[in-house]
């Protein structure tokens, strides 16, 4: 049949290289910044907010990073 010519194919076992643009970095920055409070919530006796703040950072925030 014929050849594939998808961007998708690799060649010599390389790995597709990541690009990451503005939005990744302002989602990164975001979720380290919300993680960094949640932690400091925490600390601070916090036993409401901390945790929204932690899920939100790991769950939502830093894997948007990393997929967009």
């Amino acid at each position: 049949m014929g050849t594939k010519t998808e961007p998708s194919d690799r060649k010599g076992g390389q790995r597709a290289a990541l690009h990451f643009s503005a939005i990744n970095g302002i989602y990164g920055a975001a979720g380290i910044l919300v993680v960094s409070l949640g932690y400091f919530l925490l600390s601070q006796g916090s036993i409401t907010l901390a945790p929204l703040l932690l899920v939100l950072g790991y769950v939502v925030l830093l894997p948007l990073a990393i997929i967009l």
